[in-house]
């Protein structure tokens, strides 16, 4: 039996609407939680369900609290975009870049928020002292400084930075997190925060620091990723319910 063409046409055009509502009540909660984001800059992206080279992305000129499903910008990650299209150049130039190199990655966040760029120009990195950090244990990458992200050839090695890590921080920038739903991207973003936060005021308290010891958080990690693929998946409707609540709006 044939797939029925209109049916499969529905069934993307509802995909695509949820994957917009999910990645618009996104940009509202990252204003809510994380109102030190630069602006309108600073972007968060998720791949078109069944358009794998596509990714929808905030237009250029907006601030966070303004993006909804519907005015999310549908763009082609291997054309050479910029503001004349609706896009920011270099939201689009790191997005793109790192969603042509990783097929497993549906979903990007960046951000230039205090805490992040901070904990981006630390010399000794993200440290093992927190439940939060730990989710980062041998999943992170470090890419050095190389100005305003516009130039297209820094996307591989952006790339080659992240390798096959959960999270990114850009040298004297801020971050970038990954994930293979908008769900575990703003997860991780929150634990990423909270990471940085408490390291920083940590150091900045004390020098008597205790460190997870290595084998504890091989074991950690792993309970983590259990947890996500199984209860922690309740958290992302309950998430969606607050915007609901507080921003309306997101959805239309």
């Amino acid at each position: 039996m044939q797939n029925d063409p209109a049916q499969s046409t529905a069934a993307q055009i509802d995909a695509e609407r949820a994957a917009r509502q999910d990645l618009a009540a996104a940009y509202r909660m990252i204003d809510r939680f994380f109102p030190t984001t630069d602006g309108i800059y600073n972007h968060l992206s998720l791949r078109v369900p069944g358009e794998p080279r596509q990714f929808l992305i905030k237009r250029h000129a907006l601030l966070y609290r303004e993006v909804t499903a519907s005015n999310l910008v549908r763009v082609d990650m291997d054309a050479d975009l910029d503001e004349s299209s609706g896009v920011n150049r270099p939201g689009f130039v790191l997005h793109s870049g790192v969603l042509r190199a990783r097929p497993d990655v549906a979903c990007v966040f960046h951000m230039h928020g205090a805490t992040g760029i901070a904990m981006s120009a630390h010399g000794g990195g993200l440290r093992m002292i927190s439940q939060a950090a730990i989710r980062f244990y041998k999943r992170i990458g470090y890419h050095p400084f190389e100005g305003v992200t516009d130039n297209p050839d820094e996307r591989e090695r952006l790339a080659a930075a992240l390798g096959d890590n959960h999270a990114l921080f850009l040298r004297n920038h801020g971050i970038v997190v990954v994930g293979s739903s908008v769900r575990e991207t703003f997860e991780r973003t929150r634990d990423l925060m909270t990471a940085c936060e408490s390291q920083l005021m940590l150091e900045a308290a004390t020098d008597n620091i205790v460190e997870v010891p290595d084998a504890i958080c091989e074991s950690t990690v792993r309970q983590l990723e259990l947890h996500d693929r199984g209860r922690g998946k309740a958290d992302w409707p309950a998430w969606r319910r607050l915007m609901d609540e507080v921003a309306p709006g997101y959805a239309e």
